[in-house]
């Protein structure tokens, strides 16, 4: 039986995503019971969760490992081999809820290299190669959303292939990214393809806006800066929201749509709060609106299932409130531009961090399993 408060944001047009993957969570059959019990229809994952998962020494890889070590892998194509099997079992789970939704919901995620974020062709490359491994419709490539992925993006999908654009900051850049899915759909029209089996989901990014403008605001110290800490994130995603509403209503979109293509939907990502003096669930309560994911950390997802109250829209209509508290940062002397660009380039970073730790602890598990073989 599905658990109420989350029951009541699915009611609410908000889908729930996991933003968590490993071998024993599929193994053990939590990522099951959480479909069952708490709403969750799909799950995303990025390079610092597999290395996460891979740094803990699961034994549930311990086979996989010998057995590529044996061939003589090298880690490269151990770490592809690995991810994408994760990746493919989970979209199997998954693949009655993709049946049921029509392909909407049951998505797994899966990124491409990290350190291809500036090199759009090298990204499409990858982005052909991973969809073609994992070979489930119910798959999204994910791509970052910088300058060259834009292209990527565009590119990715006009090859038939479904996409979940990440690491979105800025109200700028998400336009950028709608035009380029819309720019992707009409080429992927041009090339043949089913538009209406062609899915995105835009990836706009929540509590580390607030992590970096909190910060600037304690560093002003004035009652009128402590006034605005917490509130930038929601603001700024339910601006992006307004962004949705407007480009997904224009007459590009509706000979898109006619021609039977499906909106790409926002995501709300990053929303495991980092502020202990915010409630928990911010970034889910305060983001209910039709046609939206959220994808939670499993701390967020349990606090959403314990005390989450949904009562409804708490976005649409927003749009004046959220407007002022950009006015109000911009008067206290906070640079939006600068916050976004910043945050742009910090998460790349990390998870260009995040890729090359998988790198070192695969390698490590492959030299231990050819040791005990040996």
């Amino acid at each position: 039986m599905s658990n109420p408060n989350t029951q009541a944001l699915s009611d609410a047009g908000v889908s729930i995503w996991l933003d968590d993957l490993s071998r024993s969570r599929l193994t053990s059959g939590s990522l099951k019971d959480l479909i069952g019990g708490r709403n969750v229809v799909g799950v995303t994952t990025n390079p610092s969760i597999f290395a996460a998962a891979l740094s803990k020494g699961d034994a549930d890889y311990a086979e996989q490992v010998a057995e590529l070590a044996a061939a003589g892998a090298d880690v490269e194509e151990a770490v592809f081999q690995i991810t994408t099997q994760d990746v493919t079992t989970a979209c199997d789970l998954f693949a009655p809820v993709a049946t049921a939704s029509n392909g909407i919901d049951g998505r797994v995620s899966i990124e491409v290299d990290p350190r291809l974020a500036h090199d759009a062709e090298a990204t499409v490359a990858e982005a052909k190669k991973l969809f073609a491994k994992v070979d489930r419709d119910n798959v999204l490539i994910k791509i970052p959303a910088t300058v060259e992925g834009l292209e990527a993006i565009t590119a990715t999908l006009a090859e038939g292939i479904s996409v979940n654009v990440t690491l979105i900051f800025s109200l700028e850049r998400y336009r950028a990214v709608i035009n380029a899915f819309m720019t992707g759909l009409e080429q992927a029209k041009e090339n043949g393809h089913d538009l209406a089996k062609l899915h995105s989901v835009a990836s706009f990014f929540v509590s580390r806006v607030d992590t970096e403008i909190d910060k600037r605001l304690d560093a002003l110290g004035t009652p009128e800066a402590t006034a605005l800490k917490g509130k930038a994130g929601l603001a700024n995603a339910r601006l992006a929201y307004q962004v949705f509403e407007e480009d997904f209503s224009s007459e590009r979109w509706s000979v898109l749509a006619a021609a039977g293509a499906r909106p790409q939907r926002p995501l709300w990502a990053s929303t495991g709060v980092k502020d202990p003096n915010l409630p928990d669930t911010l970034y889910v309560t305060g983001l209910v609106a039709p046609q939206v994911v959220n994808t939670m950390p499993e701390k967020t997802l349990d606090a959403t299932a314990d005390h989450a109250e949904v009562t409804g829209d708490t976005v649409t209509g927003t749009y004046d409130e959220a407007n002022q508290v950009l006015d109000d940062l911009a008067a206290q002397g906070i640079d939006y531009n600068d916050v976004v660009a910043l945050l742009e380039t910090e998460g790349v970073d990390k998870f260009d961090t995040a890729w090359k730790e998988l790198l070192v602890d695969v390698r490590g598990a492959l030299e231990s399993a050819g040791k005990a073989s040996a």
